[in-house]
């Protein structure tokens, strides 16, 4: 998905120092900051293409200088990650990834997390980059590049038949997030078959 990027959102967790996620935030045709996401992002001397958010966590400094590409919603029934994805899907944004999701809250992370199945289901290509590996939100049977050792996790969302082939154990339909945990890769490529939904978890190789 990295060379199909059409827009970045730098989320308010901690802030990526991995370099997949930076590179891809550095490469980034466009960036929406999520409210207090965009104060380390300006202070390492970049200036986001807009912020989105409630402007709870956005220094007042900053709150001032950037107000003319503050998107300010107030909407409390959803978080900042998902209000910049609505933007930009309003815009005809759709092949997305987001940077710097999780850290710092562990409840917003698990929340971000599975935001992303409800992204897919709303049309939007989503990829979640993290310091240590890329979350997939995936429906049917899909098959991705890989390496031989390389660590992959499977949470089952509504998949039934589920059945993989280039993995080293056998997956099933989970019924547990922990259960399709910790598998690894056989080699070059695996795939997973399936009806319904899962997110994905591909370890970078080390």
């Amino acid at each position: 998905m990295r060379d199909k990027i059409e827009a970045v959102i730098l989320a308010n967790g901690e802030y990526p120092t991995a370099p997949t996620p930076l590179q891809i935030l550095h490469k980034a045709p466009y960036v929406v900051c999520c409210d207090g996401g965009a104060d380390h992002y300006i202070e390492l001397g970049h200036t986001p293409d807009v912020i989105i958010g409630d402007g709870d966590s956005l220094s007042e400094p900053n709150r001032l200088r950037y107000a003319d590409i503050i998107h300010y919603n107030p909407d409390q029934e959803t978080n900042d990650q998902t209000k910049a994805v609505q933007y930009l899907l309003a815009k005809g944004v759709k092949n997305i990834a987001i940077v710097g999701a999780t850290g710092k809250c562990e409840d917003h992370t698990i929340g971000n997390i599975a935001l992303l199945a409800e992204y897919m289901r709303m049309g939007v290509n989503v990829r979640s980059y993290t310091d240590y590996g890329v979350f997939i939100p995936c429906r049917g049977t899909q098959s991705f590049k890989s390496h031989a050792g390389q660590k992959v996790s499977i949470f089952n969302i509504s998949a039934k038949n589920l059945s993989s082939t280039g993995l080293e154990y056998t997956i099933y339909d989970f019924t547990a997030w922990w259960q399709g945990t910790l598998n690894r890769c056989t080699g070059d490529e695996f795939t997973i078959h399936a009806k319904g939904e899962y997110i994905l978890f591909i370890n970078y190789l080390q």
